[in-house]
């Protein structure tokens, strides 16, 4: 009988050949390809493109700036592509070129940054994770753990986003937090976080909202002044720097969003839904996930690959 079902399995089989999706899609992201975080999203978007044949141009201003990221959306809506994909770190900045792509008749999709708002200014779903909610889980944890007193670095501040991380740690965390404001040098963020340290030697706690650029820093500079123990350094993102810091017990966790599929996601639904009118029916939460050190080898190699 076994045998006669698996015969009937075998010649009842349908293999579906899909052709390739010839679609023309446009990614306009507030970060830098050449960012370590942001390097991960432009992967997941190219492995899309690969994965359906679909035409996708990767863009994003020189630096954090809402009015040239602006005219990167409208330069893109003056192309009517297939479909856009775009974060919205600043929605009053970036709102009305978003509102004239979807009044062209262009589906848009948010990623990281804008699940506040994403639905508001028309977009179909928002691929990301909420980054008050992630900030809570952090400091919660942290609070758990018996922080009393912390510092979360904020590299771009005005970027709303890493505010709402912020807000959220604080929060969460329910103790007495400070926001350090720094710039992406990792340079600087060190210096300003040991002097931060040297300053007030009853912070225990330092939250990264960056990996390489501020989680990195901050583990250097606790190792320089002896503390490794007494002061926990958590982070947004990953690194392959970072993840070895926590399988070391240097740091504490690292909040994984999973930005590989924030790049991937979008294309893949944007290519099926020009060619067949396919698109799942809401948000799509990519993280958060906290990698602390009983996860973080596993997912060193990945991160160094550029996938995690």
């Amino acid at each position: 009988m076994k045998k006669l079902l698996g015969g009937l399995m075998a010649a009842t089989a349908i293999t579906i050949a899909l052709p390739a999706l010839a679609t023309d899609i446009v990614v306009v992201a507030h970060g830098q390809a050449n960012d370590p975080f942001w390097s991960v999203v432009k992967n997941g978007v190219e492995y899309a493109a690969q994965r359906t044949g679909a035409h996708v141009e990767y863009r994003s201003p020189e630096t954090f700036d809402m009015v040239a990221m602006s005219q990167l959306i409208d330069a893109a809506v003056n192309q009517h592509p297939d479909g856009l994909v775009v974060s919205i770190p600043d929605a009053d900045a970036l709102g009305p070129s978003i509102e004239r792509a979807v009044a062209a008749g262009i589906p848009v999709i948010s990623i990281n940054a804008g699940s506040d708002v994403s639905k508001k200014l028309g977009a179909l779903l928002h691929v990301g994770q909420d980054e008050k909610d992630a900030g809570m889980k952090a400091g919660e944890k942290l609070r758990e753990m018996g922080g009393k007193k912390g510092i979360c670095i904020n590299q771009e501040v005005g970027n709303v986003s890493l505010d709402q991380r912020c807000a959220g740690f604080a929060e969460g965390f329910g103790g007495n937090v400070k926001v350090l404001p720094t710039s992406s040098d990792p340079t600087e963020v060190e210096a300003k976080v040991r002097a931060a340290l040297e300053a007030d030697p009853e912070i225990d706690t330092v939250m990264a909202l960056n990996a390489s650029v501020a989680g990195e820093p901050a583990v250097a500079a606790v190792k320089a002044l002896g503390r490794v123990g007494a002061v926990r350094v958590a982070t947004f993102d990953l690194s392959a720097g970072f993840l070895e810091s926590v399988a070391q017990g240097d740091a504490t966790f690292a909040i994984d969003q999973q930005q590989f599929l924030q790049g991937y996601l979008p294309v893949d639904f944007l290519a099926l839904y020009a060619e067949y009118g396919l698109m799942p029916g809401g948000n799509v939460p990519s993280g958060p996930n906290l990698i602390t050190q009983d996860k973080a080898a596993q997912v060193v190699e990945l991160s160094a690959k550029g996938i995690r």
